[in-house]
């Protein structure tokens, strides 16, 4: 038996956890509404996928873990690719009375898979009779010379990419104040990370 991280945590690091302050981080590597026991097997074989690369081979419960992953990336704010939004909506069209899970284990609201169904036509309103306007005489219209466009706004200049960081060891890391260090963080490297969760030098 494993615990996996059911948004695994490198994906989350690409989809926006990068943002998230350290504490913030460590509450998302830990929270019990991103955590679910699974056989090892499956686990190894889901490994960082999400919704668009790996589901779990329980069809019957791909509508609540889909839910899941959809309630946590809300919880903190991450993001997903095009690929894994249809996905997300194609297994949540199955099931569309689908509850997401709340943090505290409680169900939360409805996920709208399907679309909204729509409003009903509305009652036609009567149109009164024309009525007749006399046309008003026309005075000639002056066009003013049209005014110059604006100038090009500067191209912002590209940001640096940062420099890549290494760490010897686990020493190295807390010296620098990067402990624990993520999978997918600048640093992190399987050394560090003795047990293969994802999170080095807890």
């Amino acid at each position: 038996m494993q615990i996996d991280h059911v948004v695994a945590l490198s994906d989350a690091w690409q989809k926006g956890a990068q943002q998230l302050d350290a504490d913030t981080r460590r509450v998302f590597a830990n929270d019990p509404l991103n955590l679910l026991a699974v056989d090892g097997p499956t686990n190894q074989a889901k490994g960082d996928g999400d919704a668009a690369t790996w589901l779990p081979p329980n069809k019957a419960f791909r509508c609540e873990y889909v839910a899941r992953q959809v309630a946590v990336k809300a919880t903190y704010k991450l993001w997903v690719t095009q690929a894994e939004h249809d996905a997300i909506a194609r297994i949540l069209t199955t099931c569309p009375d689908q509850l997401l899970p709340a943090a505290d284990g409680a169900v939360g609201s409805y996920v709208q898979a399907e679309a909204a169904a729509e409003p009903p036509a509305p009652e036609p309103v009567p149109v009164p009779d024309p009525v007749v306007v006399p046309e008003p005489e026309t005075a000639p219209v002056i066009v003013p010379d049209p005014a110059p466009a604006p100038p090009p706004a500067p191209t912002p200049q590209p940001e640096p990419e940062p420099a890549p960081a290494f760490y010897k060891n686990c020493d190295a890391v807390r010296a620098a104040g990067a402990a624990p260090i993520y999978e997918g963080q600048p640093g992190y490297s399987r050394k560090l990370d003795r047990d293969g969760d994802g999170v080095g030098c807890e």
